[in-house]
């Protein structure tokens, strides 16, 4: 069982590695944890430790010496033998509060750290977004794993972007998510998710749930214009509800519910300039997707298992015809403290909801 110790007894206190060794010391003192996951990536964690103890015979301070907290370390996060994050010291922070003794809190970030502190400007030419992906994580020394599809650019402009800003901006306009895993860094589309959904029902497993399905931000169709430079001629894309077909298994999207109680509501997205009709097609069809997705976004509270990952599915029950189903994961926030525990929270989405019984 993920999330226990091979006796069929869960774990209620992770473990924590430094540069690859176990510090059991660091465990015992764990204040509170929080361990944060999203769909653009660059995974951090918090973590807040008491730092007032014996040390060499003498009361004082335990982590101000740098040894075993340091900035650059690396520091893992384990559940059992599973584990929930694995990234590199950023920053430390002291605190002194009134009534308890002193504590001590550090903050890391995986391997997009990298990506996010150096600006460029330099352009693309003749080239797919897997074939940007690649080279990018190339001048990382990064390993790639890629599978994306889309169209291929005649130009595209990096200005003034931390490369992990730029990377972001062109997964989301093919539908597509990143994120690291070690030194690996993962692009995928969103349609690639596969595999079996995490079970979870209400009351086992799932200990809160609030979900709302609101039309507020559903739109019929998106449209996207530009100018086929080549052929010296206007193009233009629409997407319609057909684009989000396949992720319905049998709910109903958003967007018909829209149209058959409010009309038609048509969006057209104006920043950006497609080049060829391949590049509006993909265009207006990611942000239709990214919009229909949306119709129904629930907040859980879940018992904590390495299997709760963002960009994976969660089949939840118990929540009656309208918000039972599958939905895909978010954002994922492993959260640890002497009163609760550990836990996970998360957020997840569907285009749809059930038949109404």
């Amino acid at each position: 069982m993920p999330g226990s110790n091979g006796t069929g007894v869960r774990v209620s206190r992770p473990t924590i590695e430094i540069d690859g060794e176990d510090r059991i010391a660091l465990v015992e003192r764990l204040l509170n944890l929080i361990i944060v996951e999203t769909t653009e990536g660059l995974y951090r964690m918090e973590a807040t430790f008491g730092n007032w103890g014996t040390v060499n015979g003498r009361i004082g301070f335990l982590y101000f010496d740098r040894r075993t907290l340091d900035f650059g370390k690396t520091i893992r996060i384990k559940l059992g033998s599973d584990s929930l994050f694995e990234g590199r010291i950023t920053g430390i922070e002291a605190v002194f509060p009134e009534g308890r003794p002193p504590e001590i809190t550090v903050l890391a970030e995986d391997r997009l750290q990298d990506l996010r502190m150096k600006r460029r400007t330099r352009t693309f030419e003749s080239m797919q977004d897997s074939d940007i992906a690649n080279q990018i994580a190339s001048d990382y020394g990064l390993t790639a794993d890629v599978n994306i599809t889309g169209p291929t650019h005649n130009i595209v402009a990096q200005v003034n972007q931390s490369d992990l800003a730029f990377l972001r901006e062109r997964a989301r306009n093919i539908d597509a998510e990143l994120w690291m895993n070690g030194s690996t860094l993962h692009v995928r589309s969103h349609s690639s998710a596969s595999g079996q959904p995490f079970q979870l029902s209400y009351g086992r497993g799932l200990r809160e749930f609030r979900v709302l399905a609101d039309l507020s931000l559903q739109r019929t169709s998106f449209s996207v214009s530009g100018w086929d430079v080549a052929g010296k001629s206007a193009i233009s894309h629409e997407a319609t509800a057909s684009v989000i077909g396949s992720e319905l298994n049998g709910d109903v999207s958003g967007v018909s519910i829209l149209s058959s109680k409010f009309g038609d509501r048509k969006e057209a997205v104006v920043h950006g300039i497609p080049l060829t009709s391949e590049e509006a097609q993909t265009a207006a069809e990611s942000f239709f997707k990214l919009t229909a997705r949306r119709f129904v976004v629930g907040y859980g509270v879940a018992e904590t298992d390495a299997r709760i990952q963002v960009g994976k599915k969660v089949q939840i029950t118990a929540l009656g015809p309208l918000f039972s189903g599958t939905y895909y994961l978010t954002e994922v926030r492993h959260m640890f403290d002497g009163a609760l525990g550990i836990r996970t929270e998360f957020t997840a989405e569907r285009p749809g909801i059930g038949q109404a019984s």
